[in-house]
């Protein structure tokens, strides 16, 4: 068993980061009013626009940690293999040193003699011929232990090495993750602090806006129940995908008790047989590119120019997908959002 220590996690949790968020979110709602005084505030047009725009910046800010965090993992796995490969060699350098140091002492111990002078001496020449054979047969194994031995000494530098910069990446992964939440926590407290400016009679104009769109997507749901005609790897998706419809969207999420917009569409291939990678920027490489005009159900499809979200296309012009924070898995138009791309994994 190997003889390491797995680097500590360091918490990505903590006040500091909140009040920090907070603050800024409080800027964030300076700057769309106008002023820091209380009896100017934003319209609920202008608060639902942006709350849009922080919901979008948080799950770009999402996205790359998920890539963040799937380079820690395959750092952290990669270090785990380097250090139990530099334990075991380094136990059997240890024996080799070990065993050349036993050969040394013995010889040692013995004293030399000249080889002539123990011919010389010796009262059977005969027998003396064989024990030197011997020797120069064994002197030739010593050898071939000490440049095995030099052989094993390099071999554990370069894992060694090899560990070491694992090491660098995991840290700087760490890093990019803890920054990345970051930033999701900062732009989610501005939209909450924008939200938490409207008037009674605002908030309640807003919510029935929220609740009409809502009884808009349960009638696109059931009128999608069934799903377009598909076979194969891609029916098992789009299958999957309507057994997700309704779980809450969940930051950094795979299921299958919550999903963010990528983790549903990994998840859903999965269940095909197809194993996806985590973020939008790699899934949009995973496959064929398709066009828009060729999209048939099980399609991946892209929004935004910057690749930030990923829906599963079922057919009509409709995907499932996982929106954002506090709307659930949900039928929805691809024109809803700025297309960006289409790939078929299988």
């Amino acid at each position: 068993m190997a003889s390491h220590r797995k680097p500590k996690q360091r918490s990505l949790t903590g006040g500091t980061a909140w009040t920090a968020a907070v603050a800024l979110a409080g800027a964030a709602v300076t700057a769309i009013s106008g002023t820091g005084h209380a009896e100017t505030r934003p319209t609920p047009a202008q608060v639902r626009a942006k709350v849009d725009q922080y919901q979008r910046e948080a799950e770009e800010a999402n996205e790359k940690y998920n890539g963040a965090k799937e380079q820690a993992d395959q750092a952290r796995q990669a270090l785990d293999r380097l250090r139990d490969e530099a334990a075991r060699r380094t136990a059997r350098l240890n024996a080799s040193r070990n065993a050349l140091g036993a050969i040394a002492t013995a010889q040692y111990r013995s004293g030399t003699v000249a080889p002539t002078l123990q011919l010389a001496l010796s009262s059977s020449p005969e027998q003396f011929l064989r024990r030197a054979s011997l020797a120069d047969r064994a002197s030739s194994r010593q050898a071939a232990t000490v440049a095995g031995l030099s052989r094993q000494t390099r071999k554990l530098r370069r894992l060694r090495g090899e560990a070491q910069d694992k090491l660098d990446q995991l840290h700087g992964a760490q890093a990019a993750i803890a920054r990345h939440r970051g930033v999701a926590r900062e732009k989610l407290a501005a939209a909450k602090a924008l939200l938490d400016r409207l008037t009674s009679e605002q908030r309640r104009r807003y919510e029935a806006q929220e609740a009409r769109e809502a009884r808009e997507v349960l009638k696109a749901q059931g009128a999608g129940a069934a799903p377009y005609a598909t076979s194969g790897r891609a029916a098992r998706a789009v299958s999957y995908a309507y057994g997700a419809l309704g779980k809450p969207y969940v930051w950094g999420a795979t299921g299958p008790q919550g999903y963010d917009c990528s983790g549903l569409t990994q998840a859903a291939w999965r269940a095909a047989g197809v194993a996806l990678p985590r973020t939008t920027y790699t899934q949009i490489n995973a496959g064929r590119r398709v066009s828009r005009t060729e999209l048939t159900p099980g399609d991946l499809v892209f929004f935004y120019s910057g690749v930030s979200h990923v829906g599963l296309y079922i057919g009509g012009g409709r995907m499932i997908h996982a929106p954002r924070p506090g709307a659930p898995v949900r039928v929805a138009p691809i024109d809803q959002m700025p297309f960006a791309g289409a790939t078929r994994p299988a």
